[in-house]
Parts: structure tokens; sequence; C-alpha cells
């Protein structure tokens, strides 16, 4: 997967189509994400031993990675990109760099 903890991306599909948001988990193994409020699910809690007041919470689910793009442009526009990897030759070795497919940018 090309996404990492902390970019930046913008919903493609679902019924969060538009909304951007930071990731604050990667699922390698289920190819899904967690993004700052999107996808937000309510639950109840039936108050316990552990947790005297119980309550509704919300909290974020996982989204499908492909449902998702990277964004590089500004919070008010919306430029979304392919990420891909290009090697950079660093004193001998041979590095995997991030890039954008549209601008050919480091990212």
């Amino acid at each position: 997967m090309k996404l990492k903890k902390g970019d930046r991306v913008v919903v493609i599909s679902g019924k969060d189509k538009g909304k951007t948001g930071v990731i604050k988990e990667v699922l390698h193994k289920e190819n899904k994400i967690i993004v700052e409020d999107v996808n937000v699910r309510t639950f109840h809690v039936k108050p316990s031993q552990k947790d005297q007041e119980g309550g509704i919470f919300k909290k974020e689910a996982a989204i499908d990675a492909s449902n998702v793009m990277y964004d590089i442009g500004s919070k008010k526009e919306q430029k979304t990109t392919k990420i891909g990897y290009k090697y950079v030759d660093v004193r001998g070795k041979k590095v995997k760099k991030r890039i954008s497919k549209k601008t050919g940018d480091e990212i």
C-alpha cells in the first residue's frame, strides 16, 4: 500500500465523497485505512463496573484504501494524484522515494 499514516487524502467514493482528512491508522492486511472525521459511527455503551457512566460515543471506522486518493492541494482546493515510486542513488545506495505521478514531485 502506498498510503502512510499522516498523509492527507480525499474520499473519492461512498457516503463521505469529497471529504478530506488525515490518515490515523493503516491496516495493511485488510487493505483499509482509518481517516479523521470520515466514516464516523455512533455506538451506545451501557453503564458497567468499568465504565460507570456509559453513553453514546462516536468513532471513525475503517474504509477501503481504494476509496481515497492522495491530496496535493490546499485545504480549499482538492487536487488529487496517484502515488508512484522512483529509485534515487544516495551515496552509492538505491533509495525508494514516493513521487506524485501528476507532477513528478517528491512526496
